[in-house]
Order: structure tokens, then C-alpha cells, then sequence
């Protein structure tokens, strides 16, 4: 087992109240951005939870991937819309590396001094 879960939500959970407590403001436009990005409720809550995941695997935030994992269950996903999703987000980052690999082999060809014969 990677993480166990429960206890890295609880934890992700006190601590986020414990940093709000020291940087407030902070905290309350963090909770904006999750307000603004709901407002207009085109997206249901399910969906924007997977699209959540998808993120949190992309970016590597096993706190995310806790929090998002847990509130898409509360929204009603399933466990197989969470392994579609996820699918989405491996061939998203093969992707990403794929086209980052390209910019790499650019740099590398641009800062390659001019081979004088």
C-alpha cells in the first residue's frame, strides 16, 4: 500500500485548518478559487471532482489525490468513471513528457556550439 489514506486525509484536513489559522486571507482566497470555479455550475460535482483527480496525478499531490479521491466518492463517482479518468490522465502526462522531450531536444540543439569541419 502506497499511503494510507484515511490517515492522509485526516491529516491533509487538520493541518489545512492549522495554516489557515496562521495565514487566514490566504486560506480564504484559496477557498475563493474553488467557489469561483463551481459558480456558474456547468460542470457537476462529480465531474469536476474527476477532473480534480486527473490534475492531482499529473502533479504528483498525494493530498490532493486524498481529498479529491474522497469528495468524488461523496459526488457519486464509480470506481470505474475513477479508472477512466485516470487512464486520461497517464496518457495526458505521456503526452506532456513526450512534448517536453521535444522542447529538451531543441534547447539541446540551439545551445550545441556550431560544429566547425
Amino acid at each position: 500500500m502506497f499511503n494510507n489514506w484515511s490517515d492522509l486525509l485526516a491529516n491533509v484536513n487538520k493541518t489545512f485548518g492549522a495554516l489557515g489559522k496562521s495565514n487566514p486571507k490566504m486560506v480564504k482566497a484559496y477557498m475563493a478559487l474553488d467557489e469561483a470555479a463551481e459558480e456558474n455550475h456547468v460542470l457537476d460535482a462529480k465531474t469536476r471532482e474527476l477532473i480534480s483527480i486527473a490534475v492531482a496525478i499529473t502533479t504528483r499531490c498525494d493530498g490532493c489525490i486524498a481529498a479529491h479521491a474522497d469528495a468524488a466518492i461523496n459526488a457519486g463517482a464509480t470506481r470505474e468513471e475513477v479508472a477512466a479518468t485516470l487512464a486520461t490522465a497517464i496518457s495526458l502526462n505521456a503526452g506532456a513528457a513526450y512534448i517536453y522531450s521535444l522542447r529538451a531536444l531543441e534547447a539541446y540543439d540551439t545551445l550545441t556550439p556550431v560544429q566547425q569541419s
